[in-house]
């Protein structure tokens, strides 16, 4: 019996830190699924209803809301129970379902802001050719290509993962992550590494250095230009700054977590370091755009 729990399940550990405060963490993080569907929702509804609104930039501004709704639906009804029960373990397939959305919601992530930079980067930088570069057909590809080669990659690299005999069933996290299974493995994982490693340039660095790249062009034209057109530039491409600062801050968070020994790490800071990648991007995003671009806010205020 313990042979077959320890291979077909899995331990989260990291729940025994919460202890006497699962419950207001319940309370809390339930409150915060709520109003991460409730405003994203929002927000595709006022993007695709009103036609002033069927713009590139505005379309990947829903695309951004719709992987929130797939990550969010994908990590909280899941820890949501674990805060409430008693025994935290999770099956195989269930973890490697767990990994696969919530790492292609990541990756998502950043493929969608790439291409909103290379709108932004169209709109300042080439504004005569925008229209006939960004067409229609054009959105519709980019928008393609952001979900499919993440979703096609992460499925190449977890079935690598989930053939790996394990010799362990303690993943000290308090979700499902690929590093934590890879190291309960009893063999060699050099494959798992490098393929892991030419994936993690891929789908993350690749987009931030193009929107890295992006940025910097776009700095250099509103240096020789005027303060009205700084103003325009400044109200249509902050948002998406503070969305892609709030993306890299929590995406360090993980990594800085996985890469460090959690035994000698505060137990109260591994669980918010933890979750910030899966919680506050979701829930801040439609608050920065609803916010700060006066076309969203303006229908948003009209609805209610």
């Amino acid at each position: 019996m313990e042979n077959s729990t320890l291979s077909f399940y899995f331990r989260f550990t990291m729940f025994a830190n919460i202890g006497h405060y699962r419950f207001i963490a319940f309370i809390f993080c339930l409150l915060l699924f709520i109003f991460t569907i409730f405003t994203n929702l929002l927000m595709i509804v006022v993007i695709s209803q009103q036609t002033t609104l069927h713009e590139p930039m505005y379309i990947f501004i829903a695309c951004l809301s719709v992987n929130a709704l797939y990550g969010s639906s994908g990590f909280f009804p899941r820890f949501l129970m674990d805060l409430l029960s008693d025994t935290h373990l999770i099956s195989r397939p269930a973890c490697f379902t767990q990994i696969y959305v919530i790492y292609s919601y990541a990756s998502c992530e950043l493929t969608v802001l790439s291409i909103m930079a290379y709108d932004r980067y169209i709109a300042v930088c080439l504004p005569l050719h925008y229209h006939t570069k960004m067409t229609l057909e054009t959105v519709v590809k980019l928008t393609a290509l952001a979900w499919i080669f993440p979703a096609f990659s992460l499925a190449a690299c977890l079935c690598l993962s989930a053939t790996l005999p394990l010799c362990g069933n303690e993943i000290h996290k308090v979700f499902c992550a690929n590093w934590n299974v890879v190291k309960l493995s009893c063999v060699n994982t050099a494959v798992n590494n490098v393929v892991g490693m030419l994936l993690t340039v891929a789908t993350i660095f690749l987009p931030l250095f193009y929107i890295l790249y992006t940025y910097l062009r776009i700095v250099s034209i509103c240096w020789r230009s005027s303060a009205e057109f700084k103003g325009k530039v400044l109200e249509s491409c902050l948002p998406h700054t503070i969305s892609f600062v709030i993306y890299s801050i929590a995406g360090f968070c993980d990594v800085a977590l996985s890469r460090n020994n959690l035994e000698v790490t505060n137990p109260f800071i591994a669980v918010i370091l933890s979750l910030v990648f899966v919680v506050i991007p979701p829930a801040l995003n439609p608050l920065v755009y609803g916010l700060k671009l006066p076309e969203i806010r303006k229908h948003i205020l009209r609805l209610f």
